[in-house]
């Protein structure tokens, strides 16, 4: 896993752990990154628990008529976040494979959440 450009800590942690439907978690922590990302934050994401559902290709809208998070996910490349990192535990509990994702991401072991966590001076967790 490579978190360290030249041994500096990346800027900013955010961590995702509620779906797609149901609050709004999710969109106000893509929107925080995405704000620190225009600032020129250097950013990474973490899927975490039910927030790993947020990269499942074609969602639909929810109970409520709540969006997916899908339009937002396409224009994280367009901010220059570009680690996004995935709890291996989530994917094996939801039933997912990472060729089911919409985006491509790193598998984080849970061993090195410790490592992740270091290897930035803030951490958000939506």
């Amino acid at each position: 896993m490579q978190l360290h450009d030249d041994n500096i800590a990346r800027d900013l942690l955010v961590i995702l752990r509620h779906g797609p439907h149901g609050s709004s978690w999710l969109r106000e922590g893509l929107d925080a990154a995405l704000v620190a990302a225009a600032f020129g934050q250097s950013v990474s994401l973490l899927f975490m628990g039910e927030g790993v559902a947020a990269l499942v290709a074609g969602q639909q809208p929810g109970p409520l008529g709540q969006k997916g998070s899908a339009a937002t996910l396409e224009m994280l490349e367009m901010y220059d976040i570009e680690s996004l990192l995935v709890e291996e535990q989530a994917l094996s509990r939801l039933g997912l494979m990472e060729d089911e994702l919409m985006l491509d991401v790193e598998p984080l072991a849970a061993g090195a959440l410790a490592e992740v966590l270091s290897a930035h001076r803030l951490v958000l967790t939506f």
